[in-house]
């Protein structure tokens, strides 16, 4: 099996961009405004850092936004390569993103919680590029829409992957212990991180060579 791909979200940089790609990293994650959860930062500050992030590396908007309308706006605010969507989809639009941003990914999160999830993630996996599988709850009264820390119950995430057409990754409490054994059982596409390669809030750059080689080896 390939070793598959590593995102590591919550930039909040230009030199933490270059940092984690320097080190490995084939996408980067950038946090537009969010309900609650880590590493928020300015639609400003996105669109520099993806203006400095060089082919082939990707480059993620995590938007809340659930209209597409609203979300084709942000993403004009950022110019990413792909659009991470965190919540669910007003009425499903993604033909309307698919065809007013060509050549735009688009990345579906599916909050990996029971059964359901399942269910859901089959159902979207016909309209996005790509899944993103979480550990947050969007039924909360303060919605967690990513940034736990938290793992989930990782045979539900091997199912989805076994089950859908299009690439899945994995998130949620991902760090060097637990990585090989996230990878076996899921076989994911990528993996997609934050806070296992972080201190006090700031990238790790010890912790991510650590992470990458853990996944090696």
């Amino acid at each position: 099996m390939a070793r598959p791909r590593v995102k590591i979200c919550c930039i909040s940089s230009i030199d933490e961009a270059k940092v984690a790609v320097e080190n490995g990293a084939s996408a980067l994650g950038l946090v537009g405004h969010m309900p609650g959860g880590p590493g928020v930062i300015e639609d400003e500050l996105i669109n520099r850092i993806a203006q400095t992030v060089p082919p082939p590396i990707s480059t993620f908007l995590l938007t809340s936004e659930t209209k597409s309308r609203d979300i084709i706006r942000h993403h004009e605010r950022v110019h990413t390569t792909t659009i991470q969507i965190v919540d669910e989809l007003e009425n499903r639009e993604y033909e309307v993103l698919h065809n007013e941003l060509p050549g735009v990914k688009l990345v579906q999160v599916i909050h990996v919680i029971d059964e359901g999830s399942v269910i859901e993630a089959i159902e979207i996996s016909r309209f996005a590029d790509a899944l993103l599988l979480d550990s947050g709850n969007p039924e909360l009264e303060v919605k967690e829409l990513g940034g736990t820390g938290r793992t989930h119950d990782w045979t539900l995430s091997r199912e989805i992957g076994k089950s859908v057409p299009i690439p899945i990754f994995l998130a949620g409490g991902l760090n060097k212990d637990n990585i090989k054994q996230a990878i076996e059982t899921v076989q994911p596409f990528g993996v997609d991180l934050c806070s296992g390669v972080r201190t006090n809030g700031k990238l790790d750059k010890q912790k991510l060579k650590d992470f990458f080689h853990a996944m090696e080896n």
